[in-house]
């Protein structure tokens, strides 16, 4: 799995992106929290459930139903993100199933059941470029953790920001742009 301050890229990124006006702090805040939710998963380690269980880790949490429901969930707040209700929910859903489809990115693991409950079946990528990291904190602060934060700022980081800064540079010239053309068009009418 990606680290949990990797799971936060996309929600991050996409708040960069998109006019500032539909990603509220709160929003921002809640779509954090559902790109991470899925990893308190590992509880299931101490409770003595399997792995590779259908409530082990990286299975029910990680699925597309599961980001559905944590997306309704979160998206019943609409009206405190200061935002509609289908934009919350489009924006949560990325968000929680972003931490998936970035797990399945990884080179460990038994893989993903976006599926549940309708398969158990765990997936991979067919491209497992991020390096996955280890679930404790001694083994994080060694050789290994420091290969995992590089895969992860090299895989995740550089190409989300660099679509956000897209996005938003985008986002600039086409305000600029529909600017001075009302300016000449006002003026042409006055």
């Amino acid at each position: 799995m990606p680290t949990l301050l990797t799971h936060p890229a996309v929600p991050l990124a996409m708040a960069l992106g998109l006019n500032r006006g539909l990603v509220s702090r709160r929003l921002l805040f809640t779509g954090i929290v559902v790109a991470v939710l899925p990893d308190l998963d590992v509880a299931a380690f101490r409770l003595g459930i399997p792995y590779g269980a259908d409530f082990g880790h990286r299975g029910f949490s990680h699925s597309v139903l599961f980001a559905c429901m944590a997306a309704l969930a979160g998206a019943s707040l609409f009206r405190a993100f200061r935002s509609t209700f289908l934009q919350s929910f489009s924006f949560l859903f990325i968000a929680a199933l972003s931490h998936g489809a970035l797990d399945a990115l990884t080179n460990g693991g038994l893989g993903i059941a976006f599926l549940w409950p309708w398969s158990g079946e765990r997936f991979f990528s067919p491209i497992q470029v991020i390096e996955v990291a280890p679930l404790r904190l001694s083994r994080f602060l060694s050789l290994k953790g420091a290969a995992v934060l590089r895969s992860e700022f090299l895989w995740v980081w550089l190409p989300v920001l660099s679509m956000a800064f897209t996005g938003a540079l985008l986002r600039l010239i086409l305000t600029r742009r529909c600017s001075n053309e009302s300016t000449r068009k006002a003026a042409l009418d006055g």
